[in-house]
């Protein structure tokens, strides 16, 4: 996990304990307030509410708990690895991607990250610059060159 992705995921775990856990609190305090618990649909939306949202945060802490966190200065352009934005070039269109492989975590295709889990993140990683990959995706097999490797 990067330094970043690290950073946000304590302040998410921050904003659910601090803001979302209070919110809910008092959702069950004012559903318990309107009697009868055993008929009160409110109270049960709330409780389930509470259920979930620490299932999140205890999600969130074991993820942090157990993250490494990648020393960007350790790493090469020698050969793709984690953290590296990868310039791929697919031989049989000739269309151009770029892509940073990041941990399972951090994943966004928005922002062109893909996760180390993925088949094309697979089939990148250990290769060198020039080489070509064959890689199995949902579609079929393609090949790729790869073009660029930098951070």
């Amino acid at each position: 996990m990067t330094k970043e992705g690290y950073k946000k995921k304590m302040e998410e775990i921050a904003y659910l304990e601090s803001v979302r856990r209070p919110e809910i609190s008092r959702a069950i305090a004012e559903a318990r307030d309107k009697g009868d618990l055993s008929e009160n649909a409110e109270y049960d939306a709330a409780k389930e509410a509470q259920g979930m949202l620490e299932m999140q945060i205890a999600k969130l802490k074991d993820l942090v708990a157990n993250a490494r966190i990648i020393d960007e200065s350790k790493l090469n352009r020698e050969e793709v690895q984690i953290l590296n934005t990868v310039k791929i070039k697919n031989l049989a269109n000739g269309m151009e991607m770029a892509y940073t492989i990041v941990a399972d975590s951090e994943a966004n295709l928005k922002e062109k990250k893909i996760a180390t889990s993925t088949p094309i993140a697979q089939g990148l990683l250990g290769h060198k610059l020039g080489e070509v990959v064959e890689i199995r995706v949902p579609s079929g097999l393609v090949k790729f060159e790869i073009v660029d490797i930098s951070f």
